[in-house]
Order: structure tokens, then sequence, then C-alpha cells
């Protein structure tokens, strides 16, 4: 077989790749547009609101703790700096 058999056969089974992922995402795109349809018109796109209240003292003890975090890293850092 010659280089220009081997460069026609590469191009023809690139080609055939790159047609083959392209139908496959045209095929998906069209499933997810038919489901988006399906899930709107049996009306499950609705979120339901949150029985319990999310509590916010956890976001208040982190912001705390940054003091800390930071102190850690910047241990971190210079016992890093001091070994190289």
């Amino acid at each position: 077989m010659t280089i220009t058999g081997m460069l026609g056969q590469s191009g023809l089974l690139t080609l055939l790749g790159m047609c083959v992922v392209f139908s496959f995402i045209i095929i998906l795109i069209i499933c997810m547009t038919i489901m988006k349809a399906v899930i709107h018109a049996l009306k499950l796109d609705k979120e339901e609101p949150a029985k319990t209240p999310v509590a916010s003292a956890p976001a208040a003890s982190a912001a705390g703790n940054d003091g800390a975090i930071i102190a850690a890293i910047a241990a971190a850092v210079h016992d890093k700096a001091l070994k190289s």
C-alpha cells in the first residue's frame, strides 16, 4: 500500500469518525429537547419549597475560623519556603 492510499484511508476514517460523533451529539440534543418537553408537560419542573429553614449558624462559625485557616496556610507556606 502506498503512502497516498494510506493517507486517503486515514482521511476517510477521520471523516467517518467525525460524522459518527456529530450524529451522536445531534441525537443527544434531540433526546434532551424531547425530555424537556415531556417534563414540562407533566409539570415536574417545579421546585418544591424547602420545608425546613436553612440554618445560618454554621456559616457564622466558619467565618470566625478564617483567621485560624489563614494562619495555618501562612505557616505551611513559610515552612515550605524554609525547606527550599
